[in-house]
């Protein structure tokens, strides 16, 4: 993690203590979080990782900020107070008051955000499964809520035996998503995704892929998949915002075929629109900064 955190309306040194146990939000997971991409300062698909957070904060009852500047302007003062001009960004909106544990608050929510420099994640992953590790009935399904120890959980377990992610099914043993990245397979020249009625998070770059990345002939859309589909298909990979496109490697110690190029052509058209984008909203100079100082 870098130097400096956003506090509110603060950007302060990470070692200060700021937070208090009153602050429902923080014992309970009661709040969202989105993780966004920063290439050359600017916070890719801000706008899309705002209208999410909203949603989900509207169905988990957070107090959420109405104007998206609220936001990102304080999400571009912690940029520049850390020089993190390409990074990876961590923003939380924590809810402060509720229940019997509400200690004196001034806010209704606080706003936290932090940054770190970008991980190499490798060529490609080797992936486990989990069954019933996604309820696609529940109603909070696809929400991203801040209370994330189940996945960190069932991420570490399949670390420690030697796989990259953990593939996730729901109780009908569908395929959902991994713990922090949606799944695609290519088929017969077309790409397919697990259905939202999966159980999966709608992802920002699988909801580009679905609606803005284009490669020519290979169409893209939302079906349901089981595991035994996986190696059926010509390729398989997995999507984040912090990995891009990933081909998988293997399933449970099992080879796949990569029988095919569309994800390393999708990957090409998935970089020119992050180029078209960043040159659209980058930032000037000395609004974005590399000085590694609180402003």
């Amino acid at each position: 993690m870098h130097r400096f955190v956003l506090h509110n309306d603060q950007i302060r040194e990470a070692t200060e203590r700021v937070l208090t146990p009153g602050q429902v939000g923080l014992l309970a997971g009661w709040g969202v979080f989105s993780t966004l991409r920063v290439a050359d300062g600017v916070p890719f698909a801000y706008e899309r990782h705002w209208k999410r957070m909203r949603r989900d904060a509207r169905a988990l009852r957070v107090p959420f900020p109405s104007d998206p500047e609220y936001i990102r302007s304080r999400v571009l003062r912690l940029i520049r107070a850390n020089g993190s001009a390409n990074a990876t960004l961590r923003v939380a909106v924590v809810r402060n008051r509720g229940g019997m544990w509400q200690g004196p608050q001034d806010r209704d929510f606080d706003l936290i955000a932090l940054s770190a420099d970008p991980k190499n994640w490798g060529g490609g992953v080797h992936l486990s499964v989990r069954a019933q590790a996604r309820h696609a009935a529940c109603q909070f399904r696809g929400v991203k809520i801040l209370s994330w120890a189940l996945n960190l959980a069932m991420l570490e377990e399949a670390q420690e035996a030697g796989f990259d992610e953990v593939i996730l099914l729901n109780e009908r043993g569908e395929v959902s998503e991994c713990t922090s990245a949606n799944l695609f397979i290519a088929q017969d020249g077309q790409v397919w995704t697990p259905p939202l009625e999966a159980g999966c998070l709608p992802g920002v770059t699988r909801e580009l892929l679905l609606e803005e990345v284009r490669v020519e002939g290979v169409p893209a859309g939302e079906k349901t998949i089981f595991p035994e589909n996986l190696f059926q298909a010509d390729e398989v990979f997995i999507t984040s915002t912090t990995r891009g496109l990933l081909p998988v490697l293997s399933i449970e110690r099992r080879p796949l075929r990569q029988a095919g190029d569309i994800c390393l052509r999708l990957q090409e058209a998935f970089g020119r629109y992050v180029r078209a984008y960043l040159a659209q909203h980058s930032q000037n100079p000395s609004e974005v900064g590399v000085e590694n100082r609180a402003p």
